[in-house]
């Protein structure tokens, strides 16, 4: 039987993946060139997905797991204000607010790690 073979489940993930997404990306395509940029919908998607960006961010931040959660929630803080601020110093530009915010963090990361270990 095929499906006792060790690559279906690939193909089915494959599969299914490009069929959940993929029929959304081209229903996406055929109907945003009817849309206007400034119309009541896409206002509405558009805040829709900030707000879902915001609350990642703000969970993130706040509430993290794996290795985020071993850093202090001040230097979240820090990382995500240093970003946001090279985010709007940059014209908006989101890769130079991320890279910002990585490097803030990461430095702080280690230098606490550091720290900790020089301590102890």
């Amino acid at each position: 039987m095929m499906t006792d073979t060790w690559w279906w489940p690939y193909v089915m993930i494959i599969i299914a993946g490009w069929l959940a997404t993929d029929i959304w990306r081209w229903m996406g395509v055929l109907a945003g060139g009817k849309l206007r940029e400034d119309g009541e919908l896409l206002i509405w998607v558009r805040s829709v997905a900030t707000a879902l960006v915001a609350g990642v961010i703000a969970k993130l931040i706040l509430f993290p797991t794996g290795a985020l959660e071993v850093t202090p929630l001040w230097l979240r803080v820090l990382a995500a204000a240093c970003g946001f601020s090279v985010f709007l110093a940059s014209r908006q530009k989101v890769v130079f607010g991320v890279i910002t915010g990585e490097i803030v963090l990461i430095s702080g990361w280690l230098l606490l790690d550091l720290q900790a270990t020089s301590l102890g």
